[in-house]
């Protein structure tokens, strides 16, 4: 617990002072600072000296509840996800006005007014504002912010989370305190101040409203990316910390459902008992079902069940599908239930319609359940694409198997399982379908491109968000990629942001493929052939090189404009 407070403050303090909290600043300055000094022209009379902690508190309180608990109370209630962003918007923009014009402030206050109190004094708002910022405030993304948010979105919450999400709001909030603190500090002593305390109040009002603007046209993003990310290479050094990752898995997150599955290894050689199988849960749309209608576990009872955890652009899930789609056509009328649990590797992959016509590329037609905020992904504790577990007639989980490979003896125990269940049936013959799994030792890893994904690059460490110009190294190391030219960088995908785009890609495989999306064309060059593809449409996997073995090489890619370019992958 103490280590993912220690993390989550780290994390904080580490977006508190980035690029991204920018936009907050100047209403923290006057609204939550400034405002806390009510001046005179000859002297400095102290207000509400804590009305910055106020606001800071306020800030703190919110943003936990709104992450934790926002999105589970929005599903139950039937509401928009970006209902509680809009109310804060809302009330930014009526407090601003009500610093502006002291009478829609009156206005405000009336329906309060049976509320036992002095004469209401608008310097110690300070905790509503606080509220309503932190429904708004929108922190840089890093693993930490995705542990909490993904923990919320799927009702996952516990003392942990908690903890970790308190922590990350107080570590991030504390830059803001500081601000705040020296712009009470600046009203005290700067003449200027001193003799314009109505002018604060209008000034703080405007900020106001400009911020609530600039969040409804998403401009604070627009001036991330003119902004360099002068806090990279502290976020890289907290960020892949072993520790970080370790402590941050989300797969490691215990219930009463899943808390055997550890009695099951991975890829063992024989039927284990590993519990009852959890449940498959908060699917937002099912495929490949009669009128879309769910699939309950527990209505299987007497037959095997096997989940797929699987994502469509994953290579390596596109290599294990021809294997799961045997078994679901050799053993359906056996008494084999195939059941693919779509959990999104990107944010394009949670569109339906991407999903169901990748579905039918790959000839999938048993049900695929869409697990968009994970739920059942972290019920199963699971971290890997592809994952298999096998569930037996009784409803217990009997085998593990994490990643590709192993085909034969996951088959073998989908035979034993059937027989077990009708016992004497004549099973039909095995599947003879060609394993393709690589040696991942001898291959590149799947190398990523967007900047909080990033993987391989071999080039400076200003790869973050927004746009950049880069030149390739006179020198490369190997299974490594280099930019050359101005691009975007979006945190799941880069763009050129000019006419093109250069990649270089030292690669050690079989074959390469690259996730690409949008309109236009792409062409690549490798032992002095060049080669185009035209891009059109939703994000696919496109084949670049395919050989008869693993081979060293190097590609140059040329991205057109209009195409954005995820990820590499390799075969």
């Amino acid at each position: 617990m103490l280590t993912l407070a220690l993390i989550g403050l780290i994390g904080g303090l580490v977006t508190g002072i980035s690029p991204c909290i920018l936009p907050v600043l100047p209403v923290i300055f006057f609204s939550g600072g400034a405002q806390s000094a009510r001046t005179t022209e000859t002297k400095t009379v102290a207000a509400s000296r804590s009305r910055p902690y106020l606001v800071i508190a306020g800030l703190v309180v919110s943003f936990t509840l709104v992450t934790l608990f926002g999105s589970l109370l929005l599903s139950v209630l039937g509401l928009p996800q970006d209902v509680l962003r809009w109310g804060g918007i809302v009330v930014l923009v009526l407090i601003g006005i009500g610093l502006i014009v002291p009478a829609f402030e009156h206005l405000l206050e009336k329906p309060f007014s049976w509320i036992p109190q002095r004469r209401p004094d608008s310097t110690k708002g300070g905790f509503a504002l606080g509220l309503a910022l932190g429904a708004i405030y929108v922190p840089c993304a890093g693993p930490v912010l995705a542990a909490i948010t993904v923990a919320g979105a799927t009702g996952k919450v516990g003392v942990d989370t908690v903890v970790l999400t308190a922590a990350f709001a107080i570590g991030a909030a504390t830059p803001l305190l500081v601000f705040a603190l020296a712009g009470r500090r600046v009203a005290e002593r700067v003449q200027a101040f001193r003799k314009r305390q109505r002018g604060i109040r209008i000034t703080a009002g405007v900020v106001m409203i400009a911020l609530s603007l600039g969040l409804v046209f998403n401009l604070p993003q627009l001036l991330q990316r003119v902004i360099p990310d002068y806090t990279s290479a502290l976020q890289d050094k907290v960020n892949n910390s072993e520790q970080v990752r370790k402590a941050l898995n989300l797969g490691g997150l215990v219930n009463e459902q899943n808390k055997d599955l550890d009695k099951c290894s991975d890829g063992a050689k024989e039927l284990e008992s590993c519990g009852t199988a959890p449940d498959v849960t908060g699917i937002q749309q099912w495929l490949n079902t009669p009128d879309g209608s769910g699939v309950d576990l527990k209505q299987l009872r007497g037959k095997v069940v096997l989940l797929d955890f699987w994502a469509y652009s994953c290579i390596n899930c596109q290599r294990s599908l021809p294997h799961v789609t045997a078994w679901d056509k050799a053993y359906r009328d056996a008494g084999l239930q195939v059941i693919g649990v779509h959990s999104p590797e990107y944010a394009f992959e949670k569109e339906p319609a991407n999903v169901a016509a990748a579905a039918k590329n790959f000839g999938i037609t048993y049900p695929v359940a869409l697990d968009n905020t994970l739920s059942t992904w972290t019920n199963y504790r699971n971290r890997y694409w592809p994952a298999h577990y096998l569930i037996d007639a009784t409803g217990t989980v009997r085998h593990i198997k994490f990643g590709e490979g192993d085909y034969q003896t996951t088959e073998k125990l989908i035979r034993q399982l059937l027989t077990e269940a009708k016992p004497g049936q004549n099973l039909p013959a095995a599947t003879e379908t060609t394993d393709e799994t690589p040696d991942i030792a001898k291959i590149t890893r799947e190398t990523f491109l967007g900047s909080t994904k990033r993987v391989n690059f071999a080039g400076p460490e200003n790869y973050t968000s927004g746009q950049k110009s880069f030149q390739f190294p006179e020198n490369q190391a190997a299974d490594t990629f280099t930019l050359d030219g101005e691009w975007l960088l979006d945190t799941q995908h880069i763009s050129p942001a000019t006419d093109r785009g250069r990649i270089r890609l030292d690669y050690r495989a079989k074959e390469v493929r690259m996730v690409l999306s949008g309109k236009g064309t792409v062409s690549y060059e490798s032992n002095g052939e060049t080669k185009t593809i035209q891009v059109d449409g939703t994000p696919n996997s496109y084949q670049l090189l395919s050989t008869s073995d693993i081979r060293t090489g190097r590609v140059a890619v040329t991205v057109g404009a209009g195409v954005q370019a995820y990820s590499f992958t390799f075969g």
